[in-house]
């Protein structure tokens, strides 16, 4: 029995919750804050994500600019982007969609470090899932006296070290993105 499965699949868990925090806004023009946001184009016969549809890209700190591949779907895609609910106005200019970043409120700030929160709590859980599984596999391997009691108490220290390394950079990742919410 060894541990080889479960670093790859803590790995998979770092990057949902990576994923997750990166869409948090944080005052700050960011293209994660729109590009998986889905839009309903060509007469709502396809569904596609803004990155898929066009350049996504941030001029300067406070403004986000979408330059549409296909300028006939400009007014989907802005649709989609309303339509998501995520308190961002997109402009159509010309060819372009504009959206400019409002600066946070300190209760909006506060908002959204409670579902960072949320995120990293439920990243540590699924964490301790995937301990939790393989302290199950261990222990079966015992009983059916596949590993002596010493190795299955090595196995079990390991997979705690391993687990301990995880939560902690899931917590890094937490707090690096916190300082930023708090930076106005």
């Amino acid at each position: 029995m060894d541990l080889s499965d479960v670093r790859p699949k803590m790995e998979k868990v770092l990057e949902i919750v990576r994923g997750e925090i990166s869409s948090i806004r944080t005052g700050r023009a960011s293209s994660s804050l729109v590009e998986n946001i889905d839009c309903l184009v060509y007469g709502g016969t396809q569904k596609l994500k803004v990155v898929e549809l066009g350049t996504i890209s941030t001029p300067d700190p406070q403004t986000i600019m979408i330059q549409p591949f296909d300028p006939s779907i400009i007014g989907e895609i802005r649709q989609g982007i309303e339509r998501a609910n995520i308190g961002l106005v997109p402009i159509v200019d010309g060819e372009i969609i504009r959206i400019k970043i409002p600066p946070l409120s300190s209760e909006r700030r506060q908002e959204f470090i409670k579902l960072l929160h949320h995120h990293l709590e439920n990243g540590r859980i699924m964490i301790r899932q995937i301990r939790h599984d393989k302290m199950i596999d261990i222990r079966k391997a015992f009983e059916e006296k596949l590993l002596n009691e010493d190795e299955k108490f090595r196995l079990e220290q390991e997979l705690q070290k391993i687990t301990d390394e995880f939560v902690e950079k899931i917590g890094e990742m937490g707090e690096r993105k916190e300082e930023e919410l708090l930076t106005i």
